[in-house]
């Protein structure tokens, strides 16, 4: 597929968007926005747990200026939320921003790199 990087010095590592292994939705309350990312397939859930990081959400949304940037963990189902605070232009009310709810925040999430190992790149939505 032409949304991966295989790296061929790492045993058959490839590197894919995160949208290939989970699906994400947003909300927003005032200046903050929660965006949760929930895995395709239980096995996919460690390696997502392991590479999306607070730090590496706060780089993602670095034009943005979090504040804070919190994760919560929801194993048992596959799944994590990210709380960012401030990253709405003060919210609705005070933001001439285009997307002022957020809503659209997952999508670019979902376009963050992580690396798969050969033997869970079957487990890749649009794998053959």
């Amino acid at each position: 597929m032409s949304d991966q990087k295989i790296d061929t010095q790492d045993n058959g590592r490839v590197t894919v968007p995160l949208y290939r292994l989970a699906h994400g939705r947003t909300g927003d309350k005032g200046n903050r926005s929660n965006i949760s990312v929930v895995a395709y397939h239980k096995d996919l859930y460690p390696l997502i747990e392991a590479q999306l990081t607070e730090s590496l959400v706060a780089e993602v949304f670095a034009e943005r200026r979090p504040q804070t940037v919190t994760r919560y963990l929801l194993p048992n189902l596959g799944a994590m939320n990210f709380v960012l605070d401030g990253v709405l232009d003060g919210g609705v009310n005070d933001s001439l921003n285009l997307d002022s709810h957020g809503k659209a925040l997952a999508f670019l999430l979902l376009q963050t790199p992580v690396a798969v190992p050969a033997h869970l790149q079957s487990l890749l939505a649009g794998s053959e």
